[in-house]
């Protein structure tokens, strides 16, 4: 006696596609994402702006080099008055492709703070030596000053070396810690 089979139903796969696209979008079409996206209805009280918004470009002018009045309102922003022993500032201003090479007083032996800061659209190089090695040796983006520290073992006389490929403000002070 034969056995009864059921018989077999065969779907076919393109019937099978459109019917779980239509069960995901049925099911998708239930999820809700709610969010702040800062609109407020008319009746409430207007948003107040904040300038907080990282993508906001900087100004381009920002650090072009600048000279006469201008320069001594920035050299006074960017290497304010301090209170420690000063022996030494001094600010130029750079031609591109200028290097310039300058030497700092006698400074007695101890620990010194180092502020180097300029000012222009591309990276301006500090090196600065002693009589027998180097003590800093940089690329500084411009826009802030950076400070370094130096022990000088014995008395010495700084020997700067700045250099840049754009025009340039550069500033330097040398001050006991």
């Amino acid at each position: 006696m034969p056995s009864a089979q059921a018989p077999r139903v065969r779907r076919s796969r393109a019937a099978a596609a459109p019917a779980a696209l239509l069960a995901c979008t049925l099911g998708l079409g239930a999820c809700e994402y709610q969010y702040d996206d800062g609109f407020t209805p008319a009746s409430s009280a207007p948003p107040t702006v904040t300038a907080t918004d990282a993508a906001l470009p900087q100004d381009p002018g920002r650090n072009r080099p600048v000279s006469g009045a201008e320069l001594h309102r920035w050299l006074a922003e960017v290497l304010p008055e301090t209170a420690g022993q000063v022996f030494q500032t001094r600010s130029g201003l750079l031609d591109a492709g200028e290097t310039r090479h300058e030497t700092t007083t006698q400074l007695p032996s101890g620990t010194y703070s180092l502020t180097l800061v300029c000012r222009s659209t591309r990276r301006v190089s500090f090196t600065v030596r002693d009589s027998e090695s180097t003590l800093v040796d940089l690329s500084l983006r411009c826009g802030a000053p950076r400070v370094n520290v130096v022990q000088l073992a014995a008395d010495t006389v700084l020997r700067l070396r700045v250099e840049s490929r754009a025009p340039a403000n550069y500033a330097y002070r040398v001050s006991r810690i």
